[in-house]
């Protein structure tokens, strides 16, 4: 089989590897027919985190289940199914919590030698891991494609959105203008009801996908008075406010448009955040919460919503690539070409 293998810094390519197995009679082997790039795969692209030359790359996948192991009840080949980009056992104290991406069995995919931006993916605790897709998205071409957003970007954003606490008729502003913050924009309109939203970013075009999500005003983040404008525009303050990026300054000014007593929820990786503005935060009485999204926990909801036609993140996906591409793909999202790359694996259910 072929997986997308991780070299050095701007260096992945497709190279053939051990095929996917079933290792545990708790795992499933699942043919993969749509992969994704994630923002996030670009730390170790550019070097700002850390891989060991061969590690597999990739989280994001959706497919048909191709084989299972003798345990595994939920599931059965033929099985279309959404994977979300961390597995999970299904049964600890912290998966029916609803909090899977800290399940004591559980890991993240891109790691043990599972990663997504492959022909197969070896899946541990499929029962707990993976969820059926409905025929109406798996017989659906563009419903298919989008539906690999639910591994995670999706998910994510309505984490974010979840966190800070939004309600219906309410104020919440995104900050960040890649694939979380515009479907966190999708999840405050379509899954929440917001009545006032703000993406914050700089890029046009990444604006203009956050409008048509729903977003009822957009503001460039590099205007020198871009947080009294956004202060202004909220009428002092946003009650709720979902940061996106993982910078300083995104995480300053997430708490500088806040509202006192408000929330602010971080879902942007943290890979350049020094030191929250703590000061800010104690004299404003916010809550600073968020962090990694159970994935798993949202997905019934998210899979429902995008079979009845309630959200389409699809948008986002506005590069596809077949596989053999994907280095290509990765060098679109670095040179920002690109909000995020669908990756054509195999045919469709």
């Amino acid at each position: 089989m072929k997986a997308t293998v991780y070299h050095a810094p701007h260096d992945v390519r497709l190279e053939s590897v051990p095929d996917a197995a079933v290792r545990d009679p708790k795992d499933a082997v699942v043919r993969v027919t749509r992969s994704a790039i994630c923002g996030s795969d670009l730390w170790f692209y550019r070097g700002v985190t850390q891989l060991e030359p061969g590690d597999r790359t990739g989280h994001e996948f959706v497919g048909v289940v191709q084989e299972t192991g003798a345990e595994v009840r939920r599931v059965r080949p033929g099985d279309a199914v959404i994977a979300p980009f961390a597995w999970s056992d299904g049964t600890c104290d912290f998966c029916r919590a609803g909090l899977q991406t800290s399940c004591i069995h559980g890991d993240f995919f891109g790691s043990d030698g599972s990663g997504g931006q492959a022909d197969f993916v070896r899946v541990p605790y499929a029962d707990g891991t993976l969820v059926k897709m409905p025929e109406a998205i798996a017989g659906d071409a563009g419903k298919h494609a989008a539906s690999v957003t639910l591994s995670d970007v999706m998910a994510t954003g309505h984490h974010g959105v979840v966190r800070a606490q939004t309600r219906p008729g309410s104020s919440v502003v995104v900050v960040g203008d890649g694939a979380v913050g515009l479907c966190a924009v999708l999840s405050a309109a379509k899954l929440v009801g917001a009545e006032q939203i703000v993406a914050v970013g700089h890029n046009p075009r990444r604006l203009a996908i956050a409008e048509r999500f729903g977003a009822t005003h957009t503001v460039n983040s590099r205007d020198e008075d871009v947080r009294d404008e956004i202060v202004e525009l909220t009428h002092g303050g946003a009650p709720h406010v979902v940061e996106a990026v993982g910078h300083q300054k995104s995480l300053d000014l997430a708490v500088g448009v806040a509202r006192p007593g408000g929330t602010v929820s971080f879902v942007g990786v943290p890979h350049q955040v020094e030191t929250p503005p703590m000061s800010d935060i104690f004299h404003n009485n916010l809550a600073l919460v968020g962090g990694v999204a159970p994935a798993r926990a949202y997905l019934p909801e998210l899979v429902a919503s995008l079979e009845t036609g309630r959200i389409d993140p699809s948008p986002v996906l506005d590069l596809a690539l077949p596989l053999d591409q994907v280095a290509e793909g990765y060098a679109a999202m670095d040179e920002r070409r690109a909000v995020k790359v669908l990756l054509t694996v195999s045919d469709s259910p």
